[in-house]
């Protein structure tokens, strides 16, 4: 009988393990809540996704029309005026060639405004290429180039750094009233520019900083003195230059035979 009661004992002394209660009612309440949410806001969604009554296209249109841009964005259009993802639609926009930026807002009840900036050509980029004012390659077969923009060239996919050794070299000319008509970048990694009056200017590949700086310190001084004198100016030396005389210099300048350059450093490359 004590060991019936002690196992009784030992039994009722075990844990018990129970399980969770699941508050099935609270879950519930909160799915149907959410639900109805959603559904709401689809419903109200579907009511006030009117269609897109009114388009206006601001820009200055020179080298891309309204209609273009219209027909650009045509399928975006048929989705309504809220569905109609105006992301995409700006995304489309900038993709075209000369389409710098736009910019889309929605005025309601059903009305779209779209304001776009074309892209300014800067520079001709090889033989049909234009580049902008940040010196991107945004259209690489142009129909038209016109004649006034420098000529930029070099090996592809160096556009970039053509351009911005380009807009460095300008920024400092411009104010001694000299500017560039050419530079070029050779596969070798060589440069030469010409300038606007048809003086060429070689830099060569090595020390290319040292070298502008030393034609923005010294040389751009007597080419704006003697321009019509000067045929070409090579700084492709250790420390110094030679200057091309056009043969036309007087004899006051020790000019020597035409075609000869005038040396001034040892030849370094």
């Amino acid at each position: 009988m004590a060991r019936k009661q002690a196992r009784r004992r030992k039994q009722s002394e075990r844990p018990t393990f129970k399980m969770p209660r699941i508050p099935f009612a609270r879950i519930g309440a909160m799915l149907l809540a959410a639900l109805l949410i959603t559904v709401s806001y689809r419903l109200s969604a579907n009511l006030l996704d009117r269609p897109i009554t009114a388009i206006t296209i601001d820009g200055p249109f020179q080298r891309v029309s309204a209609l273009q841009i219209e027909e650009a964005i045509s399928a975006e259009l048929r989705r309504g005026f809220l569905s109609a993802d105006l992301d995409d639609i700006q995304a489309q926009l900038t993709a075209m060639p000369w389409i710098d930026r736009a910019n889309v807002v929605r005025r309601w009840p059903g009305q779209l405004e779209i304001s776009v900036s074309e892209q300014v050509p800067a520079a001709c980029w090889g033989e049909r290429g234009l580049l902008n004012i940040r010196g991107e390659l945004f259209v690489k077969d142009a129909r038209h180039i016109p004649a006034e923009l420098p000529r930029l060239s070099g090996p592809e996919g160096r556009s970039d750094e053509v351009a911005k050794r380009y807009l460095k070299i300008r920024e400092q000319l411009i104010p001694r009233g000299l500017d560039v008509r050419r530079l070029h970048l050779d596969p070798r990694g060589a440069w030469d520019m010409t300038l606007q009056n048809g003086i060429e200017i070689r830099l060569g590949r090595r020390d290319v900083d040292t070298r502008t700086q030393l034609f923005l310190d010294v040389v751009a001084d007597v080419i704006t003195r003697r321009a019509k004198e000067i045929d070409f100016v090579d700084l492709r030396y250790s420390n110094g230059f030679t200057i091309g005389w056009n043969g036309e210099a007087p004899d006051s300048m020790s000019a020597p035979n035409e075609s000869a350059p005038e040396m001034l450093a040892g030849r370094s490359e």
